[in-house]
């Protein structure tokens, strides 16, 4: 052993000792332990500790943020519990949802437009039947071309008296069908919307109590359009547009009838034009469809337009019955469109104007993001 304490040399060598002036030697430059012997493993590493001996604090935890509560996003809307998203919606989202609201609720939607199509032709038929114009149809072709100026104007001052009173008939038959029909949907739609169940008879019950003041609002809507109309086709679409959500205001907003036309106004102004241009689109959607279906029916007038035009086409009973089926299809098929439609407007334009999206959310369940704190 040497004097430091360290392991001797192989055959008693001694491990030299620095001379004055020379640097000592690394800790690379120690000789290698003789074979079987372990080189001493090296000191731990020592830990602090404080002067009394006591532990050290354990470490703070890091720093994780609380969970974020997961709001719809605003691009989507605030979800879309029923057949419409809750915000505001393009031109694709309302006929898609009148689509979706008649294919999910096809039993109440299809089943409640039968039967106001069943109510509408049958009076429509007795209107007809009883107000008969057949007669001076059939005298007028009796006449030939040797009548005289006066025997004409004669038959067809009758048969236009006749044409009035049928025509008048059918407005009150289409007016008293489309009430029922329009208040109908609007409540179905109204629960649509939120995704709620809803029955034919709990719709039904709700709609009944408005059913009559919303006919004399259907009433003066209608008389507004026609007197427009009389003088001038621009303002028939005045009263046409900006009144034209005044039945679904009035069925869900519970106001007057007053009040449902002032809520209409507001509504639609500011948004005129669109407003006018989907409710055209929707019209011009059902008329088409209503006369695909029922071309079939009037099959005896379409083939008269290729007859002999001389010859005055005088529809007989059985045409007549033919015909009423064919609108009563039509009407079943295509007749909730248009009032699907106009509902679905009126909530579009609340949801623009009014934040109604947010209300419809909270009725719906849908948690909504709170609104932006002011800094």
């Amino acid at each position: 052993m040497t004097e430091t304490g360290g392991p001797s040399g192989p055959e008693g060598t001694e491990t030299p000792k620095p001379q004055a002036g020379e640097p000592a030697q690394s800790q690379a430059d120690t000789p290698t332990p003789p074979r079987g012997e372990v080189p001493p493993s090296p000191a731990p590493e020592q830990q602090w500790q404080s002067p009394s001996g006591a532990t050290p604090p354990p470490p703070l935890p890091s720093y994780q943020p609380p969970p974020q509560q997961q709001y719809p996003n605003w691009k989507v809307g605030l979800g879309r519990p029923g057949v419409i998203p809750l915000r505001p919606l393009n031109l694709t989202d309302i006929l898609d949802g009148a689509v979706t609201a008649m294919r999910k609720y096809w039993r109440m939607v299809f089943g409640a437009a039968a039967v106001t199509a069943v109510l509408t032709a049958a009076i429509n038929l007795v209107g007809l039947l009883l107000v008969d114009t057949t007669a001076d149809l059939e005298q007028i072709r009796d006449l030939g071309p040797a009548a005289t100026d006066q025997e004409l104007m004669n038959q067809m001052l009758g048969i236009l008296g006749g044409t009035l009173a049928t025509s008048f008939i059918t407005l009150v038959a289409t007016l008293l069908g489309t009430t029922v029909l329009t208040g109908f949907l609007t409540v179905l739609m109204g629960k649509a919307v939120l995704g709620k169940p809803v029955t034919f008879k709990e719709a039904a019950k709700e709609a009944a109590p408005r059913l009559l003041p919303l006919l004399g609002l259907t009433v003066l809507y209608t008389l507004a359009i026609l007197v427009g109309a009389v003088f001038c086709l621009l303002p028939a679409i005045i009263p046409y547009t900006f009144w034209a959500l005044a039945s679904p205001a009035f069925i869900l907003e519970r106001g007057t009838v007053f009040e449902a036309f002032r809520r209409s106004v507001k509504l639609v102004s500011g948004m005129f034009w669109r407003v006018f241009g989907i409710l055209l689109l929707a019209y011009v959607i059902s008329s088409f469809l209503a006369s695909i279906i029922t071309i079939p029916f009037s099959f005896s007038a379409f083939l008269s337009i290729f007859g002999d035009l001389n010859q005055i086409y005088v529809p007989s009973t059985g045409d007549l019955i033919l015909q009423s089926v064919g609108t009563v299809i039509a009407q079943t098929i295509v007749g909730p469109f248009s009032a699907l439609v106009t509902v679905i407007l009126y909530i579009d334009q609340r949801m623009r104007r009014e934040g109604m999206d947010i209300e419809l959310a909270r009725a719906a369940g849908i948690q909504t993001p709170p609104p932006p704190q002011a800094w």
